[in-house]
């Protein structure tokens, strides 16, 4: 039975990791490399809500995520002010609310994750969501590229850019809700940034660096899982230590080839 909820635990890690590099990719491509991880700590809240009155605390991320990006997609387009400023303006907040709500004894899994105890409908929900986030961000890819060289060229070609931000900022807050069982809601962002930026410093075109995004998050988080087991520690430190371990290596490969080549 254990070996069953490892491989669970493996399969949510591996389509997590792979979703959120993919989406981060976008992310860091934007410069909204902060709004990925302080969305994250607005989870806690929902989470706290989820503890307290005795249903799926990470349904209760997802709903606090879902409807914080609805509610700063709205003022952002009103105020026009910045994702960055809005969500620097709100996350902190959410933060300190979060950890007087959470009572103590499962604070610690609230911040970084515990991944040991996931059910078999845990893990085909977090493999469907998360192929779904990649299908549907996949599909608008262009359509955010297009807008970010240009909004004019964009709406020349009909494109909707505040109706497509909108779609991918709700699809960053589902991968985001899934990927705090993982790391918790102090890691998660990193899911979304790190493998995005080792991925930009060794890509030369956009399809590889899409590519590598989704793989170095994914390696991100299979490594430090079984690593995590293998030491007894929780995984969503552990997480993060592989991936920066992947972002030290392609420097030191970007590094190695560029000396080459002088």
């Amino acid at each position: 039975m254990i070996l069953l909820v490892d491989l669970y635990s493996i399969f949510v890690a591996v389509a997590v990791g792979l979703a959120a590099g993919y989406l981060g990719s976008l992310m860091v491509l934007e410069k909204m490399a902060l709004v990925g991880d302080a969305l994250s700590h607005v989870a806690l809240p929902g989470l706290a809500l989820g503890i307290l009155f005795g249903f799926n605390p990470f349904f209760g991320a997802f709903i606090f995520l879902f409807g914080s990006a609805m509610i700063i997609w709205y003022i952002q387009r009103f105020t026009k002010l910045s994702f960055e400023t809005l969500v620097g303006a709100t996350f902190t907040l959410a933060l300190a609310i979060g950890i007087l709500l959470v009572p103590q004894p499962d604070l610690l899994e609230a911040l970084f994750g515990d991944v040991s105890n996931i059910s078999l409908v845990e893990t085909v929900v977090a493999v469907i969501v998360a192929v779904l986030g990649i299908a549907l961000t996949t599909l608008i890819r262009k359509q955010i590229v297009l807008g970010l060289i240009s909004e004019e060229l964009a709406a020349s070609y009909n494109v909707n850019i505040a109706m497509t931000n909108l779609l991918y900022l709700l699809l960053v807050s589902v991968i985001v809700a899934i990927g705090i069982r993982i790391t918790g809601t102090l890691l998660v962002g990193f899911l979304v940034v790190t493998p995005a930026a080792a991925a930009k410093t060794v890509s030369s075109n956009l399809a590889r660096y899409f590519s590598l995004s989704a793989l170095f998050g994914a390696l991100s988080a299979f490594s430090g899982l079984i690593v995590s087991d293998y030491l007894g520690l929780p995984p969503g430190p552990m997480v993060v230590f592989s991936g920066i371990s992947i972002f030290i290596v392609v420097l030191i490969v970007r590094w190695i080839t560029k000396f080459s080549s002088m």
